[in-house]
């Protein structure tokens, strides 16, 4: 969310199914430009991000504005998201039973702990939070809704990861759809000794290595088949988290996911990458 991305400008001639789907996809690419850290974008800059010309951006703003879409900042004249994604994601997020399943394991281990909480999902290359319970501390860090995930260092990444097969999890770390910085062949190695680690811990760590001032630890939750359906996340200030307290962090996670496993009828599974699934 937030970056460069390369859009199509419209086709004016060939086939009319081309120039409706190329139209559809510079509107997604202008609505992925939005993001928790950058609410409010001119038009210029969305143009300028999905590589297309100032006027295609205005016209497509307008009409998400119309819709509700977007909306424009009364002050800057700037665009934001809005409340008219709400209607069309909410039929989507009231159908993930994970989600509502979580949510009060999650307002319970934000209470236990006084961190932030939240649930994430896996779109197969990205973690996704669906959920979140915001920490009562005045210095925090929190998960946005739909922030997205992408750094193998992640901890929610690393959680979803440790149950791809091996060679899924070398093809998404080689080909950059899941970024490590510097990956070699002894760091992608290390890299899936790793995730069995995780495994064997139940859960996954990521002690400021994607930024210097934050820690994260993140459990799989099980759905009855057994099967990686979300990651239970605790996003918190490294400041407030020594060593000690995170075992103690990473024990309350763990347990909470286990909670949500429970009601979604599922158990702790400890297989690694590229192991066999059940088939009961």
């Amino acid at each position: 969310m937030g970056n460069t991305m390369s859009a199509t400008e419209p086709e004016t001639t060939g086939n009319g199914d081309s120039k409706g789907a190329s139209v559809i996809v510079n509107a997604i690419a202008v609505l992925r430009t939005f993001s928790a850290d950058e609410p409010l974008l001119g038009v210029t800059e969305i143009a300028n991000r999905v590589g297309l010309h100032k006027s295609t951006v205005s016209r497509i703003l307008a009409t998400f504005e119309q819709e509700h879409l977007v909306e424009r900042d009364a002050e800057t004249r700037r665009f934001r998201l809005g409340l008219g994604l709400i209607a069309v994601a909410g039929p989507l997020l009231a159908e993930l039973e994970e989600r509502r399943v979580a949510y009060p394991v999650l307002r319970e281990l934000s209470e236990q702990t006084g961190e932030t909480s939240a649930l994430m999902v896996w779109s197969g290359d990205e973690s996704i939070c669906v959920e979140q319970i915001a920490s009562h501390h005045q210095i925090k860090h929190t998960t946005p809704l739909g922030a997205r995930y992408n750094d193998a260092l992640s901890a929610s990444v690393q959680v979803f990861l440790a149950r791809e097969p091996e060679p899924r999890v070398r093809s998404l770390l080689s080909s950059g759809a899941i970024s490590y910085p510097g990956l070699d062949d002894s760091s992608l190695d290390a890299y899936l000794v790793r995730l069995k680690d995780d495994i064997r811990r139940g859960w996954a760590v990521n002690y400021g290595e994607t930024s210097i001032d934050e820690v994260g630890l993140a459990a799989p939750v099980f759905d009855h088949r057994g099967e990686v359906v979300a990651a239970v996340l605790i996003p918190a200030p490294r400041f407030r988290v020594s060593q000690d307290r995170l075992q103690a962090l990473g024990e309350a996670c763990a347990a909470a996911a286990a909670k949500v496993s429970a009601r979604l009828g599922g158990g702790s599974r400890r297989a690694g990458p590229g192991a066999a699934k059940d088939t009961k």
